[in-house]
């Protein structure tokens, strides 16, 4: 079987799609499927070819994803005609993606992290332009009627179902987790309260909650710390960051981290007395999952799907403000942790439920 994945970003970039993505194609890749990726070439360092994993790589000279959505759309076409169908994902990827398999009558499964909806009239770090567009070309993808669509969660299996898509279109797969990886691992909470933040750079992170927080925090309890894992990019909103952490006088306050290797990320993580997570909203969660694993409490904002991943010890934020995160971060200092039964999202059932429905097609 020769599958063609269409996607707006891939490892080695930072998020949970390209967590997903990089581990699917990679086993597939091991099972004896033909795998082509293609997608932006985010950093000028990297091949624009390569075969990595038994995984053949196609970046495209793309300075944005968003021109991904049109220059990509010559390249999907020839990869397309010889894959058996096409895969894709949400959002600037799923147009070119479509388009394709409309014109060579290839079927193309999607699949969806999240449906924002309203909630990008909500969000803060973009420009009211930015958030018209944005709502438009979501509604416009909905309106793109896909052979298959794969929900990484309930939430999103009902956010889906809400805007009109076919349940019998619909399969939940949640994303999966290798849990072998993390028993060389073991948390070791501080001496010192740390509570760290890890993921990519996004607008619906929370991380205009958490700033204002820390420095709420950081004044009750001054020997805290939080250790802050991000990327460089997107640069502009890298750097809006950077200054706001200087004009909260968080310098102090704060260990920033940058690109750790996946081990180094684990050890980081290990040392913390809890993992943050005031997102706005959450397809699934890779870091959240992969915070239980590590049996590391968690602050969570519980929106989307965190209240469906979520388990073992953590607090639920009471509000979507600075101050309920803050006194979230009080409670968790104090020890007042709520609990439930953990969860399991093996990586092995993911890949099954993926290859029945590949085998399905």
């Amino acid at each position: 079987m020769k599958i063609l994945f269409v996607l707006e970003h891939y490892h080695p970039y930072i998020g949970g799609a390209e967590r997903l993505f990089t581990q699917l194609t990679r086993t597939l890749a091991g099972k004896g499927y033909t795998v082509t990726v293609i997608t932006t070439l985010h950093d000028p360092s990297l091949p624009a070819l390569e075969e990595e994993h038994g995984v053949r790589i196609i970046r495209l000279r793309c300075w944005n994803r968003y021109l991904f959505t049109f220059l990509s759309l010559p390249k999907v076409f020839r990869q397309a005609r010889h894959c058996d169908f096409i895969h894709t994902t949400t959002y600037n990827a799923a147009l070119p993606a479509w388009i394709a398999g409309k014109l060579l009558n290839k079927k193309v499964v999607v699949t969806f992290h999240e449906v924002w909806a309203k909630l990008w009239f909500k969000l803060p770090f973009i420009k009211w332009w930015e958030r018209m567009l944005f709502y438009y070309y979501e509604q416009f993808i909905l309106q793109c009627r896909f052979d298959r669509y794969v929900a990484v969660s309930g939430y999103t299996n009902k956010s889906l179902q809400q805007v009109g898509i076919p349940a019998h279109k619909l399969i939940t797969i949640y994303n999966g987790i290798d849990y072998d990886v993390f028993r060389a691992y073991r948390s070791k909470s501080p001496k010192i309260f740390t509570y760290t933040y890890l993921g990519r750079l996004g607008i619906s992170k929370g991380l205009d909650l958490l700033l204002p927080a820390a420095r709420q925090f950081s004044l009750k309890y001054p020997k805290s710390k939080l250790q802050l894992i991000l990327p460089k990019y997107p640069r502009a909103l890298y750097k809006r960051i950077s200054n706001w952490i200087r004009e909260l006088e968080l310098e102090d306050h704060i260990m920033l981290f940058h690109n750790l290797p996946r081990a180094q990320l684990y050890e980081t993580m290990c040392q913390s007395s809890c993992i943050v997570i005031p997102s706005y909203s959450e397809g699934f969660c890779f870091a959240a999952a992969e915070t239980m694993a590590l049996e590391i409490p968690i602050i969570s904002s519980q929106r989307g799907a965190l209240g469906e991943v979520v388990s073992g010890r953590y607090i639920a934020m009471e509000a979507m403000t600075s101050t309920a995160l803050t006194e979230a971060l009080i409670k968790a200092k104090n020890g007042r942790w709520r609990e439930k039964p953990f969860k399991r999202f093996p990586h092995d059932r993911s890949v099954e439920q993926y290859l029945e429905m590949y085998e399905s097609l």
